[in-house]
């Protein structure tokens, strides 16, 4: 009986040591390694923002497009793998991916150093100035940050332009939504009376929809946006940062920049 019990207390002493040596080979891949064991890279977004990401309909199918997406699309192409695109909130996309839900995040986010402390951040590769939205028939009276006292101001929830509003108009009430639309809807509907955005961003929206228009204040550089990559993987964003680094060079990012531009204008 002995005999047996030391038989079977050997086998499950073998067991647990393979599977202990499963998880440590399984620890020592880099992530680059295990994207291209699955075959596919997922980037998470918040495809609300055009030109960066959006959705639009391309013979008859829902697309993400954007230079955020086609910037997305180069760097699973340089690694050989497959792109997976996961929408969602804005404000959900730091803890899907330090949740490791997606591989990183291409959402036209700037790299601050509140964020910083969760997640490392590859080169900026571009940099914009924030704006407003306004109603049309009001383009004229609300100018600067003073017009808005006592008014609402709409930003999207967890961007820089949260900071914007509680640092340039003080004397204004923040509205803070998820969904860009949702504010779009709420500026239109007279809810609020204006929206902070990235100017390219504000653009765009402007250009489709004729009851709204940009004031032209300009309130700073966002401070340039950049991709999410979890911490500790160093492979990954050397990776990315090369692919950056290409298409900055050969002007490629630009023609990107253009045609999600001239797309969002559509």
């Amino acid at each position: 009986m002995k005999k047996k019990l030391m038989v079977l207390g050997v086998a499950i002493l073998m067991v647990l040591s393979f599977v202990g040596c499963s998880s440590s080979a399984e620890e020592e891949k880099s992530a680059v390694e295990m994207i291209k064991e699955k075959g596919k890279i997922v980037v998470g977004t918040s495809a609300d923002y055009p030109p960066y990401e959006f959705h639009k309909e391309i013979n008859g199918v829902d697309t993400y497009v954007g230079f955020d997406i086609a910037i997305a699309q180069k760097i699973a192409e340089d690694m050989g793998v497959e792109l997976e695109i996961v929408d969602m909130k804005f404000d959900g996309l730091l803890a899907a991916l330090t949740g490791k839900k997606i591989d990183f995040i291409a959402a036209g986010m700037n790299p601050t150093e509140e964020r910083k402390k969760a997640v490392d951040f590859s080169m900026v590769y571009y940099d914009a100035h924030s704006t407003m939205l306004v109603a049309a028939d009001k383009v004229d009276m609300l100018k600067a940050p003073e017009d808005f006292k006592g008014l609402k101001v709409g930003v999207q929830k967890g961007t820089i332009q949260e900071e914007i509003a509680d640092t340039q108009f003080p004397d204004s009430e923040k509205v803070a939504i998820s969904k860009i639309p949702n504010l779009i809807m709420e500026l239109q509907s007279g809810k609020i009376d204006g929206i902070i955005l990235a100017e390219v961003v504000a653009k765009s929206y402007a250009d489709a929809n004729e009851s709204i228009a940009v004031n032209n204040l300009d309130l700073g550089s966002e401070g340039g946006v950049a991709l999410a990559i979890n911490k500790n993987q160093e492979d990954l964003l050397s990776q990315i940062n090369s692919t950056l680094e290409t298409i900055i060079e050969d002007k490629t990012l630009e023609k990107y920049i253009i045609e999600a531009t001239e797309l969002s204008a559509q």
